[in-house]
């Protein structure tokens, strides 16, 4: 079976568990593909997103003190979980490639779209930098991280991709990531902070409903790839942000009764006026979380990078001895 029949395999054998579970729940990571991706980029040049233009930020003022961190005799491989369109990464690639750092570049991403769009930017701006893009999602593609280990590791993790998980499975993804690593290797990641409940309810329900037609997606791909009949229009986008867990959770609700048929998967599926989808959590942390995290899973934090806004952190972890 070929990477994507066995992708295509966990997507379906997902879809079946989740909408005939009470409540009902979709992965957002399934939202990924040309036309996920695509809308994605949408959202982050949204203004009210601030993520990405705060990790920006950090990556752009902080990426000489990062190449000093970085810089070992032997080189080192970049390995990145998630990388979307790489628009951060490349601030701190350029960085590298200009001071000739020995770096590969290990770009891995749920979308095939996302890596192929990536490795074909990459050898157009930086063709000096080696680049070998990965498709995978992260439990899969961690269990080939224990590979990579020549030459130290800097692990990247941005966009506060962390924050789709509950804490406890933070703790498992942070100490699989623990488990890779050696005593000279890094892990750089994003967590977005607590702050004004209104900015983070603005960021996840835009004003212009890109975010709606984002999550819809995860409908249309069904209907095409699982031939089913979902009323896409029918389901509205929900987002809510509890600030004193710091947990923002969205949802496809849907505004009136149907019932949905899955052909391939041989799957009827009923729907009540206002019955939901859990797609995603977004957690939002402090630096107090964050440490907890972090103990929990074996990591020591290095140094906290923040944004001249105060609205996010890239936190630098090593392993804990």
């Amino acid at each position: 079976m070929t990477k994507q029949e066995t992708f295509q395999l966990e997507f379906e054998n997902h879809v079946k568990e989740g909408l005939t579970s009470f409540p009902k729940f979709l992965s957002s990571k399934y939202i990924y593909n040309e036309r996920g991706d695509q809308l994605f980029q949408q959202i982050m040049n949204l203004p009210e997103y601030y993520l990405t233009n705060a990790e920006f930020n950090i990556i752009s003022e902080h990426k000489e003190q990062l190449r000093e961190q970085l810089h070992h005799p032997d080189g080192f491989d970049l390995i990145e979980l998630g990388t979307g369109d790489g628009k951060k990464t490349k601030v701190l690639l350029q960085e590298l490639v200009d001071h000739k750092i020995d770096v590969t570049y290990i770009p891995i991403d749920i979308s095939q779209h996302a890596i192929d769009a990536l490795t074909g930017s990459l050898k157009e701006i930086m063709p000096s930098l080696k680049v070998q893009g990965e498709q995978g999602m992260y439990f899969e593609v961690l269990k080939r991280l224990a590979q990579y280990d020549k030459r130290p590791k800097f692990i990247m993790v941005l966009g506060s991709n962390i924050g789709n998980f509950q804490h406890d499975e933070a703790i498992d993804f942070l100490s699989q990531l623990r488990a890779m690593m050696n005593s000279r290797d890094l892990l750089f990641m994003g967590f977005d902070q607590k702050k004004n409940p209104w900015m983070i309810q603005r960021a996840y329900a835009d004003s212009q409903g890109v975010t709606q037609e984002f999550n819809r997606n995860l409908l249309h791909r069904i209907n095409n790839e699982m031939e089913a009949n979902f009323p896409v229009t029918s389901f509205e986008h929900w987002e809510s942000y509890d600030p004193e867990t710091g947990t923002a959770k969205s949802f496809l609700i849907a505004t009136e009764a149907c019932e949905v048929t899955l052909e391939k998967l041989n799957l009827t599926v009923s729907f009540k006026k206002w019955e939901t989808i859990h797609c995603e959590i977004s957690q939002k942390y402090d630096d107090d979380v964050v440490n907890w995290l972090a103990n929990e899973s074996g990591l020591n934090i290095v140094t906290i990078y923040e944004d001249s806004d105060h609205l996010f952190k890239d936190y630098l972890f090593n392993v804990k001895q």
